[in-house]
């Protein structure tokens, strides 16, 4: 199994158009994303391991038939992105709509479109019956990609940002970048000693990974202080899930017990979320 290696500053900038952040050494600048593949797989990692399907990324005909379609739906996305850049703008506009094309024959995208509309439009009676059908059709697809949770006053927030340009959906290879701030709005200082993460692929394949600290970090945060790091995840499918939990310490008093600060769960999703949270 691979596992992709990223280690990113705290100051990561993050931006969804241009997809760009910070990655391999700690610096200043900002670059492009690279993926930093080891040339061997290995059985540990700075930040969380890929979620490899139980076949190797092989799947079945039914979950290949979904698959064709999210990889479809990630091309798309990824050749409007090229014809945008490079000012193809007919180019631009005909994938755009086989882009709308796409979005109103596809089960899921179409009832988020609804639900969202429903929503905008008060008419909270059919949001709640295009949700059910939408938990029906894709019991995944309600999780956002963003999430924000609170223990004993320490506040973890994280988003989560598809990365076009250094995906490859052909060959089942997609990444994803994620930023987290943690947030100390308790009277106590407290240390992160160690995380876990919880990596679920579209397959259902779960992953557990433990490791010592953050980006090679353990971090002393004061209260009404905070810490951010960046880092990303690479799937053979294209979404999935991340949760997990951080084990901490208050260090004002010696032999303080360590607790765990949840990672409220997020999603990994070629398509995002209809609007974008900034953290």
């Amino acid at each position: 199994m691979q596992s992709l290696g990223l280690k990113m500053t705290p100051g990561f900038n993050l931006c969804v158009g241009r997809r760009q952040v910070q990655c391999g050494r700690e610096t200043e600048k900002v670059f492009r994303v690279a993926a930093c593949l080891p040339s061997q797989p290995s059985s540990s990692s700075p930040e969380p391991n890929s979620a490899q399907g139980r076949d190797g990324g092989k799947n079945t005909s039914s979950a290949g038939s979904i698959l064709s379609r999210t990889q479809k739906y990630a091309l798309l996305k990824q050749q409007l992105a090229v014809a945008a850049k490079f000012e193809n703008y007919e180019e631009a506009a005909r994938i755009r709509d086989s882009l709308k094309s796409f979005e109103e024959e596809e089960p899921m995208l179409h009832l988020r479109r609804l639900m969202k509309e429903a929503v905008e439009e008060e008419r909270f009676e059919d949001a709640a019956r295009y949700r059910d059908e939408l938990k029906a059709v894709a019991p995944h697809s309600l999780l956002r990609c963003f999430s924000d949770a609170t223990t004993l006053g320490v506040r973890v927030q994280v988003r989560s940002v598809y990365i076009e340009g250094r995906s490859q959906p052909l060959k089942g290879q997609y990444l994803f970048a994620y930023r987290i701030r943690i947030t100390n709005n308790s009277q106590r200082p407290v240390q992160l000693l160690r995380r876990h993460w919880i990596i679920t692929d579209e397959n259902g394949r779960t992953e557990n990974v433990w490791g010592i600290g953050v980006i090679g970090e353990q971090p002393v945060i004061l209260p009404n202080t905070g810490f951010e790091y960046s880092s990303a995840c690479p799937l053979t499918t294209p979404s999935g899930r991340m949760e997990g939990d951080f084990e901490m310490k208050h260090i004002d008093r010696v032999g303080s017990p360590t607790f765990n600060v949840a990672i409220a769960p997020f999603s990994l999703s070629i398509i995002g979320d209809e609007v974008d949270v900034l953290l």
